[in-house]
């Protein structure tokens, strides 16, 4: 089993308030440490439902959470289609989206994710359907490519680095992952580098995103999950950077605002400095949060955030 250390996960299970036969759903389960944690806290008899797009990913957490036996369920699947995963008449007391890529697969040099070790560039999630990362760089113009780069990685070097990536594909194909940061490098000048990450991490992050296709219908999962509480139930989103962040947001701003549910969190709820120390993918995560309102029930202030909690804008 890799080293996972689910982030935000004591405030998760404070949100989520597992308890003993209680129903939660995981729409990204990814490697089972947010779904170990609720599982425990609704013991003896608490069941969970994990979905997750990656098999190999599903195949680790089964084996992590094997011990709780027929009290969680792991089904292959984007969480694009939950209603038809559920199925109908299904509800849950929490559930959690825990968006992004997994430590699995940024750790992983043969998922093509990180450019921290060479690896063929693939990216998928689902490795069992769709086009790699590699077949994306080499097909693309380098108006699309720069377009890609400044959508999806909010990168103001976009230009810059897709007529870097069509130059060099000219002399040869870019199909691992440290020729294409070595590219996206050269093309940045020094002084012009981010102060706190790789010059290439926003153009990772932008293909991985077209690649998997991570936005496009998350703000429609996140409404369709709504749907799936029952009263008093309570969803919960973290996400790991700003694009992500904003369609929560603004779902749970309309959400909110419809009377049928509450905003737990009026901030986002951000890791404290002692996590981020000991696990330095958690610096960008956000938590957000709803509750599902009874019928008739007029909205109330947002949930009071102790102390302990960092908070975010």
């Amino acid at each position: 089993m890799p080293d996972h250390i689910p982030v935000l996960v004591a405030e998760v299970v404070a949100i989520l308030c597992p308890r003993p036969g209680g129903s939660y759903l995981e729409a990204t389960v990814g490697l089972g440490g947010h779904a170990e944690a609720v599982l425990r806290g609704s013991e003896p008899d608490g069941t969970l439902l994990g979905i997750d797009r990656d098999r190999e990913a599903l195949a680790l957490a089964g084996q992590r959470l094997a011990p709780f036996g027929r009290r969680v369920t792991l089904l292959h699947g984007r969480y694009e289609a939950l209603a038809e995963l559920v199925g109908p008449g299904t509800h849950f007391d929490g559930i959690l989206f825990d968006l992004g890529a997994s430590s699995l697969q940024l750790d992983r040099a043969a998922r093509g994710f990180s450019f921290e070790q060479e690896g063929l560039l693939d990216m998928r999630m689902d490795q069992s359907t769709g086009e790699a990362a590699a077949d994306l760089v080499g097909r693309l113009s380098e108006r699309e490519l720069a377009d890609l780069i400044f959508r999806w990685g909010e990168d103001r070097s976009s230009r810059r680095i897709a007529r870097a990536i069509v130059e060099a594909r000219r002399r040869s194909p870019i199909r691992t992952t440290t020729a294409l940061a070595e590219v996206v490098a050269q093309a940045i000048p020094r002084r012009a580098w981010p102060r706190r990450i790789h010059p290439a991490t926003r153009t990772f992050q932008a293909l991985r995103i077209a690649v998997n296709d991570e936005l496009t219908g998350l703000d429609h999962a996140l409404e369709t999950a709504t749907t799936l509480l029952r009263p008093g139930g309570r969803i919960a989103a973290i996400s790991f950077h700003s694009l992500e962040d904003r369609i929560v947001k603004q779902a749970w701003r309309r959400l909110g605002a419809s009377g049928r549910m509450r905003i737990l969190t009026k901030r986002p709820i951000i890791p404290g400095e002692s996590e981020v120390n000991a696990n330095p993918r958690a610096r960008s995560a956000k938590l957000r949060a709803l509750e599902r309102l009874p019928v008739r029930r007029e909205p109330t202030a947002p949930l009071w955030v102790p102390d302990s909690f960092g908070e975010g804008a």
